[in-house]
């Protein structure tokens, strides 16, 4: 490799060596100084011209009239493969750069492998000769209770702080580049050229602890700078104070630091740290940021802001910053080892608490995953779209999930106080009246506050990246596009505010608008814009839409992450830089054991029309079980006199949402778990498979006639689902709510198999269409059938539709505990139906 980067440079000498080109005859052809300035100036412009421009060239420019244009179409390919050969070279140099470094990597990561293996030999050894020991020893020599030194040196002296410092960094070294801990490779490492790095975990180890080698394109300087900022990369730290700071010698420095982290739900407390850092320099030139919890309480903060959160300790802690010998960025060992006191929460989340997955996942990845972020932009190889700066977009999702974050833990130094709780729904209403974020506080001073309910809730077998997925993808299945529109409303100032809203219809209907995305798309920032069109005459030419900012992450099941967020907030269409947010959304956390990487999901290639059962069946009941926490939290801001009314409609709201959110993770679960016939059937089930039986039988016994074709091959099931004309199926209560479509019945109503459950069937049909329904369900129900003609129906997004004729029939089914026949539901079928 290193030889062909030499040969590409040579032929880059030499072609810029020589100011001749070989024209069409194998002869050279000289040109002046001058002549390659005209032409380099147009290929600046069009590296490949046309012929006629070329011509125009030549008339346009005396000094190469003497040139044929053949000669220049040769001068401009010699000039094309000169910038492809340079690019290749380049690219060559950057790879070869990649592998030298990881190379050395993995020579390492062998070296610390050997000697673990010679460390696990000595000890089986040493095991071994002790089982063959018949002398009994006194156990009391082997049961001195030790206390660590650094907790018995006084934090407040400068000498006491640099010893503990001393002592911080030995043991921090130990576990980057050696076996301090058994480290063992974390699931989706992938070593290479364009990987992030490599990431170990702890297996055995008192608290929980992540390693992290890889090659940034960076100065250890810059990046010593970019991870001590923990506030710009890691989401769930809230605040980082430097209450001490003070020269160590030889360029050391020496910090005495408070930081405090949100809590990921509603159902555990938050945590704090007061810790040690420090930074100084080793003779090898590496650059050294190591930290550790201290004992000592110093100039720790303790006041009332600090009783909402559990002190938790970090053991020896940091990042060895190697500079490359070839100056072609660091080579960096992160390590994060952390206590985070499980006793404090519910059993049901200690899993998150004492798994080293999750720190990995939070923490370590996270860090070197922005620092790539970092040099990639600063290298230009990151180009955002609507003409937004890299660092412009990334502040946008900071403040998305510090908002999202606020909301979530409602601490009452932001101005938070709970208003009241729903016993039955654990909905959790807080209310923020001070304006105390600096997000809103310029444009809510004419509101009374911002109002928050949230809750948490425990799912089983439901995939977090598929169901966010979902959510994103499927709005219109559990938002109610009006709140999104009062939010909106609310943030307008100036302009018009709730109750005053104009009459506005949604469409349902969500267009989403890519704004940059990461470098492994593991997180995303858009805009999406839901559709709304005035009802007022005097605004018909007045658009409605409703724009929101929107971070999506952890949706690509093969991608490592530790949870799966949708947050949103309402925007101005302009979109400023400045604009407000009050950041809604989703979070949800796996908490068992498989909190890795795609190859502990079973759904990677789960579809999200939940028909992918047709063809594979439903999954085994023997399959994995799985459990995640999702939190839900929803922002309204509101009027002094308003506060009570906007209470209300956020718990109705929130409550609405979490009957959605169960509905569709019922829907998406892989476990096999099916509602009970007559309820929410989901297709490959076998209750869908008896009912597509029956609708079949029902027809011929009725109408006389068959529904499919008898000698298909395919099964019933399938050949209902994919007949050319819509089919639908709803229930026989007094109000009837369908329950089942075929593919052509959910294209008709513009709607999916979950979304369809909560149709009725008056809302189809507009009044003409009822009053027919009406005339004929006598004889519906009579003789069992009916047959209405040509009509009309609306759409769930309020289009027309059209369609020849319409059958409806009732659905028999047998009922084995007492031999009899009964009337299971009503079947429709709308044959040519059309869009208006």
């Amino acid at each position: 490799m290193a030889m062909a980067v030499a040969v590409a440079n040579h032929r880059e000498r030499s072609s810029d060596s020589m100011d001749k080109h070989l024209d069409s005859t194998g002869k050279y052809v000289r040109y002046t100084a001058e002549q390659v300035e005209a032409l380099e100036r147009v290929y600046a412009e069009c590296p490949k011209p046309s012929s006629l421009r070329r011509q125009q060239l030549i008339r346009e420019c005396p000094i190469l009239a003497k040139i044929e244009p053949k000669q220049i179409k040769v001068w401009f390919q010699n000039r094309r493969c000169r910038d492809k050969q340079r690019k290749e070279a380049s690219r060559l140099q950057s790879v070869n750069r990649k592998l030298t470094a990881m190379n050395k990597l993995l020579m390492e990561e062998n070296d610390r492998l050997q000697k673990q293996v010679s460390q696990l030999v000595s000890a089986n050894g040493h095991m071994k000769q002790q089982l063959h020991t018949v002398q009994v020893t006194d156990a009391t020599c082997d049961s001195v209770v030790t206390t660590p030194q650094h907790l018995l040196r006084d934090v407040n002296s400068p000498s006491g702080l640099l010893s503990i410092a001393e002592e911080t960094m030995a043991e921090f070294l130990s576990k980057a580049t050696g076996t301090a801990v058994d480290w063992v490779q974390m699931p989706g490492m992938k070593p290479g050229p364009d990987s992030v790095g490599i990431f170990t975990i702890s297996e055995r180890c008192s608290g929980v602890a992540a390693r992290a080698c890889g090659l940034v394109s960076l100065e250890p300087t810059k990046i010593a700078e970019i991870l001590k900022d923990r506030q710009s990369w890691f989401r769930d730290c809230r605040s980082l104070k430097v209450f001490t700071f003070f020269p160590a010698g030889n360029g050391s420095t020496i910090e005495l630091v408070y930081m405090q982290t949100y809590a990921p739900t509603t159902l555990a407390p938050a945590r704090d740290f007061w810790t040690l850092r420090y930074t100084t320099s080793l003779d090898n030139g590496s650059l050294v940021v190591c930290e550790r919890s201290l004992s000592g309480t110093g100039a720790c903060p303790n006041d009332a802001s600090t009783v909402q959160f559990v002190r938790a300790e970090m053991l020896p802690s940091g990042y060895l910053i190697r500079p490359c010998d070839d100056g072609g960025g660091s080579i960096i060992h992160i390590v994060d080892h952390l206590k985070l006191e499980a006793w404090s929460v519910p059993d049901v989340l200690r899993p998150l608490y004492e798994s080293s997955k999750v720190i990995a996942q939070r923490m370590t990845i996270t860090a070197l995953r922005y620092i790539r972020q970092i040099a990639q932009e600063t290298n230009g190889e990151v180009v955002y779209g609507l003409g937004r700066q890299p660092a412009v977009l990334r502040i946008f999702s900071q403040r998305l999930s510090r908002g999202f974050n606020d909301a979530v833990n409602g601490f009452s130094d932001d101005g938070w106080s709970v208003m009241h709780c729903d016993g039955v729904e654990d909905i959790i209403v807080a209310v923020n009246s001070t304006n105390h974020s600096n997000d809103i506080s310029n444009s809510l001073t004419f509101l009374g506050g911002v109002l928050c309910a949230k809750a948490s809730m425990l799912l089983q077998d439901v995939p977090p990246a598929v169901l966010v997925r979902f959510l994103r993808e499927h709005r219109s299945e559990w938002a109610d596009f009006s709140v999104d529109a009062y939010s909106a409303a609310t943030l307008k100032a100036g302009t018009y505010s709730y109750p005053g809203m104009r009459p506005t219809r949604f469409t349902g209907s969500q267009i989403i608008m890519p704004l940059g995305h990461t470098i492994e798309h593991e997180e995303m920032l858009e805009v999406v814009r839901l559709e709304g069109h005035s009802l007022v005459q005097e605004d018909a030419f007045v658009s409605r839409d409703v724009h929101l900012l929107q971070i999506c992450t952890g949706i690509d099941e093969n991608v490592i992450g530790a949870c799966s967020e949708l947050v949103f907030a309402p925007i101005n269409e302009m979109f400023p830089d400045d604009a407000p947010l009050v950041p809604s959304g989703f979070r949800v956390i796996p908490i068992d054991a498989k909190t890795g990487g795609g190859s502990d999901l079973p759904t990677a290639n789960r579809t999200l029309d939940l028909t992918s059962s047709l063809e594979v069946g439903p999954a085994s009941e023997n399959s994995s079980r799985s459990r995640s926490i999702l939190t839900i939290a929803f922002q309204f801001p509101f009027e002094t006199d308003l506060r009570e009314n906007v209470a209300i409609m956020a718990c109705q709201y929130v409550r609405s949402v979490i009957s959605s959110v169960q509905r569709v993770a019922t829907a998406i679960s892989p476990s096999g778990l099916i509602p009970s016939l007559g309820s929410k059937l989901s297709p490959g089930s076998t209750e869908a498979v008896t009912l597509a039986q029956w609708i079949c039988q029902s027809y011929t016994h009725h109408l006389g006639s068959e529904l499919l074709n008898p000698d298909s091959d395919d099964s019933v099931l399938k050949q209902l689902w994919h007949h050319q004309d819509a089919i639908l199926c709803c229930s026989l209560k007094p109000q009837p709510v369908f329950m089942f479509g075929n593919q052509a019945g959910l294209d008709m109503l513009e709607t999916t198999l979950v979304a369809l459950q909560d149709v009725t069937l008056d809302n189809i049909f507009d009044e003409s269409g009822r009053k027919a329904l009406c005339s004929d369900f006598a004889n519906l129900m009579q003789q069992g059938f009916a047959c209405m003609p040509a009509g009309r129906c609306v759409s769930t997004m309020g289009r027309q539709v059209t369609y020849e004729k319409a059958v409806s029939w009732k659905v028999l089914a047998s009922a084995p505990e007492e031999d009899t026949i009964v009337v299971h539901c009503l079947a429709f079928l709308f044959v040519n139906w059309s869009f208006l």
